[in-house]
């Protein structure tokens, strides 16, 4: 493998991680904040009006 080669694939798998990571944290927010009780949430999260 060239020494292209390795630089490709290290920031391949980097830039691969850090998606899945990064995904991972929205997701988990995602269930989480669901499991919030409506009067618990943000304001900028509720529907009141």
């Amino acid at each position: 493998m060239t020494h292209l080669g390795y630089l490709l694939v290290g920031w391949g798998v980097s830039l691969g991680v850090g998606v899945a990571y990064a995904t991972s944290l929205i997701l988990r927010g995602r269930r989480l904040s669901a499991r919030v009780p409506a009067d618990r949430r943000r304001w900028m999260t509720t529907d009141d009006a």
